[in-house]
C-alpha cells in the first residue's frame, strides 16, 4: 500500500491565537485547518513543514517540538501519515502563495473562534483547542 506523508505546523501567537488557513478545491465547501501539506521528493518532514507554511501563509517558520504523528489507514488508496510540529514565525508577511490554489484565506483564530469553526479535519479540533488553552510557550510566535 502507498503511504502519503505530510507535515502540519501549529503556531500560537502572543495573543493566544492559532494560525489557520481556509482551504478547499474550487468546487468544495471551504474549511479551516492549520497549514499543512505533502512531502516532496528530497525533503525532510521538517523541511516540508517549513515549505508548506511559507506557501500557504507567506510566513517564514522554524520547526520546534514534534507534537505527534496522525496516522489514517487507507484514505483514497493510500495510508496517510501527517507529522504535527509546533512552529515559530521568524518573518515574512501574511500572503497566500499556494501553487495548488487550495488556500483561500489566512487568519489568526482565537479560542472562541476555534470552538465555532468548520474544521477540514474534525479530529484535530479538540487537540488544537487544548494546545491553545495550554499556551505552550515553545510554539508561541511574535507574529
Amino acid at each position: 500500500m502507498n503511504i502519503w506523508r505530510g507535515a502540519a505546523g501549529v503556531c500560537i501567537n502572543e495573543r493566544g491565537e492559532l494560525l489557520m488557513v481556509l482551504q478547499g478545491k474550487p468546487h468544495e465547501e471551504k474549511k479551516w485547518s492549520v497549514p499543512a501539506g505533502g512531502l516532496e521528493a528530497g525533503e525532510t518532514i521538517e523541511e516540508c513543514c517549513v515549505r508548506e507554511i511559507s506557501e500557504e501563509t507567506g510566513y517564514i517558520a522554524e520547526v520546534g517540538e514534534k507534537l505527534f504523528v496522525k496516522s489514517l489507514p487507507g484514505i483514497e488508496f493510500a495510508h496517510v501519515e501527517v507529522h504535527y510540529f509546533f512552529v515559530k514565525i521568524l518573518g515574512g508577511e501574511m500572503k497566500i502563495q499556494d501553487p495548488d490554489e487550495l488556500i483561500h484565506e489566512i487568519a489568526w483564530k482565537s479560542l472562541d473562534e476555534l470552538q465555532e469553526l468548520d474544521f477540514a479535519f474534525p479530529e484535530d479540533r479538540d487537540f488544537l483547542i487544548e494546545l491553545v488553552e495550554q499556551q505552550q510557550p515553545i510554539g508561541v510566535s511574535e507574529a
